[in-house]
């Protein structure tokens, strides 16, 4: 049965497992496959089940549908664990763009990867590269790359990606030519402020600019509190 919202035990377990508790997947709303129980399958391409009846939740599911029928680059913000892929992911599943979704965390690779993680490289070009590679915005070519901590990247890294965004051609590391040009839609997601960022000299304005045509905010659990009994029922059972 749902947890009682008022009790304190409750409120606990829903922070552990609908606000993360560093596990993979671990977070707000959750991707499940139709008609199965499968939690938190952040990796599944199909069906993605938000769970909540609020107000909140209700205008954030409205607005999924909204910017889903566009190809309008989307900044998704909010604290950690709220669910930004998953709302990144609900928007991919609802739009034309369904079969290629390709999530990239910007935090967790180094600069020196990321450049490749992101553009490929060719056989070669730095030691290891023992052979050529696409890179994650080839392989997302008429699909979405997601990028998560978008604030974390390098003032080095943002111009690079700024140059993508305006071309849309791909610039291979060690290659002497560009390669194709991808359509790709972009969509990108941080914990951070972006403003006092750019403040700060920290983030390109103009690269804010680009990825911010679409806002949305992820609201965290204590501002949908009458969610809880769901989500908890939701982990549990």
């Amino acid at each position: 049965q749902p947890v009682d919202a008022t009790d304190p035990l409750a409120f606990r377990a829903a922070r552990t497992f609908a606000i993360g508790d560093g596990r993979p997947g671990a977070g707000a709303m959750s991707c499940a496959r139709p008609g199965t129980g499968t939690r938190a399958a952040m990796r599944y391409n199909g069906h993605v089940q938000m769970i909540g009846t609020s107000q909140v939740m209700a205008d954030l599911k409205a607005e999924i549908e909204r910017v889903a029928r566009s190809d309008a680059k989307v900044l998704i913000t909010g604290e950690s664990g709220t669910g930004k892929e998953v709302v990144a992911r609900a928007i991919n599943a609802a739009s034309a763009r369904v079969q290629t979704f390709v999530p990239v965390n910007c935090a967790g690779i180094p600069e020196t990867l990321l450049e490749s993680e992101l553009f490929g490289h060719v056989k070669g070009s730095f030691t290891g590269a023992y052979r050529d590679k696409p890179g994650k915005l080839e392989m997302a070519d008429n699909g979405t790359i997601f990028l998560d901590e978008i604030g974390e990247m390098t003032l080095r890294m943002q111009g690079l990606l700024l140059r993508f965004l305006e071309t849309g051609e791909i610039q291979k590391v060690g290659a002497e030519r560009l390669a194709k040009a991808t359509n790709v839609r972009v969509m990108a997601a941080t914990n951070r402020n972006l403003q006092d960022l750019i403040s700060q000299a920290l983030f390109r304005e103009d690269l804010f600019y680009r990825i911010n045509v679409i806002h949305l905010i992820v609201p965290p659990l204590r501002e949908r509190r009458e969610d809880i009994p769901l989500l908890v029922d939701h982990f549990l059972h």
